[in-house]
Order: structure tokens, then sequence, then C-alpha cells
């Protein structure tokens, strides 16, 4: 998938899209409510998108890849198991506090898009949880690869329950007490 170079109005675009699709879903947002929100008309999203199913195949793509990418560098920054696992923890539960629209799209609309960029966004995620399960089975050791899977996953859902879970509560708080109960979960 080609990338466009990053500007500051489809960046916008981009964030006011994966508002309104957390709020009404994919199929429940136009083009037109889109553009309103980044202050341009409809059809000028299509200066910098192809389509809507573009849009969004760039802002889960998008998202995947820049998770991906930033664990990488935890991995290279941390050789240490406990430090890169409590790096780990930190990076994912900001990005759930501030950006849980994210999270709800890509829970709720990965089904719509077209299926090249669902099979990227899929791969991206498993990447990204095979780093996760390494560091987690690096402090656990002796737990099987199923036991260490699971604890993924669970942290996952515990950071990921963010939109529902932490939507009334400032980062400032929701944050270390995500952080320690995501420590506790792989830690058991």
């Amino acid at each position: 998938m080609a990338r466009t170079p990053p500007t500051r109005r489809r960046d916008q675009i981009l964030v006011e899209a994966a508002r309104l699709f957390a709020r009404q879903g994919f199929h429940g947002t136009s083009i037109d409510g889109i553009g309103a929100a980044a202050g341009v008309s409809g059809p000028a999203i299509y200066r910098h998108f192809p389509s809507k199913e573009g849009l969004l195949a760039e802002m889960l793509v998008g998202i995947s890849e820049h998770l991906l990418e930033g664990a990488q560098g935890i991995v290279a920054a941390h050789p240490d198991a406990a430090g890169r696992l409590a790096a780990l923890i930190d990076f994912q539960v900001d990005f759930a506090l501030h950006r849980p629209e994210l999270i709800t799209v890509q829970d709720r609309d990965l089904a719509s898009l077209p299926d090249e960029a669902r099979r990227r966004v899929r791969a991206l995620q498993r990447a990204y949880v095979e780093i996760w399960e390494d560091a987690i089975a690096r402090v656990g050791p002796g737990r099987s690869p199923d036991e260490v899977r699971t604890a993924a996953h669970a942290a996952f859902g515990l950071m990921n329950s963010t939109p529902r879970s932490a939507a009334h509560t400032s980062a400032e708080v929701a944050g270390p007490v995500l952080a320690s109960m995501v420590r506790a979960a792989v830690a058991a």
C-alpha cells in the first residue's frame, strides 16, 4: 500500500475521521461530515485519500505501523527483560489513553477495510503481539506458549478497554492504575 506523505490537513482529516468513526461507525459517517469536522468540503477529502475506505485503511494501517515501530524501538532501547516489559506497558497505556477512538474504530470497523489493508493490519498486529509475548516470556520463564499468549491478550484486553472504562477519568489518574494492573496481570 503506497503511503502519501503526511500534511497537517491530512493528519487533521485522519484525526477527525477517527473521532467520527468511533462515535458514529464507519458506515454511519459521511465524507461530508468528515470534511465539515476537518474544516474542508467533503469532496476536498479526495485530494488526500482515494475513498472513505482508503482513509480508513490509512488510519488503521498507519496506527498499526506506529505501534509496531514503537515496540521495536523499545526492544532496541531496553535489553533487560523487566525494563522492556515496563516500557511496552507504558507505551500501550499511553496510546490507549490518548487515542481511544482508534481502538474503537479498529475493534468495530476492521471488517470494513479492503482485503489487502485488513491483511496488512492483521500482520502488523501479529508482529506487535509477538514482541509482547517475547517480553512476557522473558520475565516469567517456564510459562508455556499458551500461557504467555493468554497473558499478552489479557493485557491488551485490559489496556484497550479504556474507551469504555476510562472515558470519564483523566489520563493522569487512569494511566498509573492501568499500568499497575497490567504489570500484575502479566506477572501472575
